[in-house]
């Protein structure tokens, strides 16, 4: 059964932003040792770690941290026959956590990310920062050349609408990384030596009608405006793709903030990215999507949603009968990936009933 550790409040020496607020989801193999780097930002919020793989085999956790944990186990004991949309033996199964989750926000991080340090030598509190970007409005609909206008020491330049200067509200907060870029297999193989060691001290706002490809391990939400969106798809063990589970979300997510009005960024904060994963191992699992993505990156650049669909749910599901009725021309396995995002719609209402009636944004 799934384990859960809280840890009293009373250890900890001052409220940080949005403790009550916030989960941070793991999806692991392994010890989480690295939590120990982490403890001064993470400890006082709570942690929903998701095992992946072998549910026997035991997760060792540092003290002191509130948690829980989730196994395969749990996983199917807690949806029933809906677990089959959530991935086996592979990171995707992390969103079973934001569907376990009932704060507002989460932020996601994978077990091989360490704490970076800015150009000054400072430790970067990634989870502060990513929490900054969430509570700030964004800019989706006309692009400031100082990028963030709401960051201090900043503001919006000569030439921006002034109608437009309220924003909107940010639904993502993509992070970046230093040290291992996030590359894709064929980029690995020929630049197998190469380290991101560049330092922007920069936050944007994704344009309206712009997809990105999102990385999931340096990520930050706003679940209530748009967690029914952050599916990461069926990859791993029994699918015939892996390591496309982020930017499927990245994609539907970006389809759906677009159409609601909601905003994305993606700049600060770094971490630091500490190993490379096995460039012909990835290259198997990326293998079919590498030619796939050519025609999924078009689909989704064209697709448009009713404009009567005014929630995420709505939404989503509109968005799946696009995907089986076009990309199913392209591999059964599309047929498949639609079919899990309605189970995957209809398992989030059941563990999340009171956010079925609530407007998650309005339709432009």
């Amino acid at each position: 059964m799934a384990t859960t550790v809280t840890v009293p409040s009373a250890s900890v020496p001052s409220t940080p932003l949005l403790k009550d607020e916030l989960d941070i989801v793991i999806p692991t193999i392994r010890n989480l040792d690295f939590l120990e780097m982490w403890r001064p930002f993470f400890q006082p919020y709570h942690l929903i770690i998701v095992q992946d793989g072998d549910p026997s085999k035991t997760i060792k956790v540092p003290e002191g941290f509130d948690y829980e944990l989730y196994n395969r186990n749990d996983i199917n004991r807690i949806l029933g026959p809906k677990a089959s949309c959530i991935s086996f033996k592979d990171s995707a199964c992390r969103c079973f956590g934001y569907m376990v989750s009932k704060k507002k926000y989460i932020f996601t991080i994978d077990d091989d990310c360490f704490v970076a340090k800015d150009p000054s030598g400072k430790d970067i509190n990634a989870l502060e920062q990513h929490i900054k970007n969430l509570l700030s409005p964004s800019t989706p609909h006309f692009f400031n050349t100082l990028y963030d206008p709401y960051r201090e020491g900043a503001d919006f330049v000569r030439g921006y609408p002034f109608s437009l200067r309220e924003g909107a509200k940010t639904a993502v907060s993509h992070g970046l990384w230093l040290n291992i870029p996030d590359y894709d297999a064929p980029t690995q193989m020929v630049k197998p030596r190469e380290r991101n060691t560049r330092y922007v001290d920069a936050v944007m706002t994704i344009p309206t009608k712009t997809l990105f490809p999102m990385c999931g391990m340096n990520l930050a939400f706003d679940r209530e405006l748009i967690g029914p969106a952050m599916y990461f798809g069926l990859m791993g063990d029994g699918q015939p793709i892996g390591r496309y589970d982020d930017m499927w979300a990245g994609w539907c997510m970006k389809v759906i903030c677009d159409h609601l009005s909601l905003g994305v960024k993606t700049g600060l904060p770094y971490i630091w990215h500490s190993k490379a994963s096995n460039p012909f191992v990835n290259l198997k699992k990326e293998y079919k999507g590498i030619f796939w993505q050519e025609e999924i990156i078009p689909f989704f650049q064209k697709a448009t949603i009713p404009k009567d669909c005014d929630t995420v749910q709505k939404c989503y599901l509109a968005l799946a009968e696009q995907v089986k009725a076009e990309l199913g021309k392209i591999d059964p396995y599309f047929i498949k990936l639609a079919d899990a995002m309605v189970t995957w719609i209809e398992a989030w209402d059941e563990l999340n009933p009171s956010t079925t009636a609530v407007e998650n944004g309005k339709a432009k």
